[in-house]
């Protein structure tokens, strides 16, 4: 997979991609990554990005021009046009699902933001617009890379094991299951003696109930859309009418 990103400050990607599973994968060619200054495709002295937004207000606006030409010129240089993606709090919320269907493409190239934004014409260069969540950043290279980083790791080959990303929060729906190491006993806080017991069909059956416990105490929302078996539903659904009785 290629991945790409245009940003005033492409700088900032350079150290967390370069360490750690991001650095191995891209060392084992699972992914590329190339940051574009945008500033190379102004044409003034002083390499100007931004400008006052018309109607007045607070800061400056992204202005279009070297937005569109960023785009058109990287999208040219490969037969394969990249699916690009833009970052607002307008977008669509990114979840391990949208992490997983952009995992699927060849080419991704982020744009990203900052100021106060960019101007609105810039939108209609996007194949998707997608927010990380309910609250402002600074600018779009921590959403950029946080959206890396959740699609590379889907990536064959990129984790090692290719069903640890299989068994982690949100690949079924649900959270993950509750995870203990050595000691056994730390402080008097055990861990369950079925993780102990080498029965492999018992502790798979005690994690699939842990992550129903879990979703169902943390993350309720998240159980109308996952998929389960109808006593697994039963399961989940006696769960949350206990707590129901509970809290009243």
């Amino acid at each position: 997979m290629r991945i790409e990103a245009i940003s005033v400050i492409p700088q900032v990607f350079e150290s967390y991609l370069d360490a750690s599973i991001m650095g191995r994968a891209k060392r084992a060619g699972i992914f590329s990554f190339t940051a574009y200054d945008l500033r190379d495709w102004t044409h003034d002295r002083h390499r100007t990005v931004d400008d006052a937004p018309f109607g007045g207000g607070q800061g400056m606006l992204m202005k279009p021009e070297p937005i569109f030409e960023a785009v058109e010129d990287i999208a040219a240089r490969d037969e394969v046009a990249p699916y690009v993606v833009f970052f607002s709090p307008v977008g669509t919320p990114f979840t391990q699902a949208v992490a997983s269907r952009l995992s699927q493409h060849e080419r991704l190239l982020f744009v990203c933001g900052r100021y106060e934004g960019m101007d609105e014409r810039c939108y209609q260069l996007a194949d998707e617009v997608i927010s990380l969540g309910d609250y402002v950043l600074t600018g779009g290279e921590l959403a950029a890379l946080a959206v890396t980083d959740a699609v590379v790791r889907l990536l064959p080959g990129a984790l090692g094991d290719d069903m640890s990303a299989q068994d982690e929060s949100f690949s079924d729906g649900l959270l993950e299951y509750e995870q203990y190491t050595r000691p056994a006993d730390f402080r008097g806080m055990q861990v369950p003696e079925v993780l102990l017991s080498g029965d492999h069909g018992a502790v798979g059956r005690w994690r699939r109930q842990s992550a129903l416990e879990r979703t169902a105490r943390l993350r309720p929302d998240l159980l109308e859309d996952a998929s389960l078996a109808p006593a697994e539903r039963a399961f989940v659904e006696s769960l949350l009418h206990n707590d129901t009785q509970g809290g009243e």
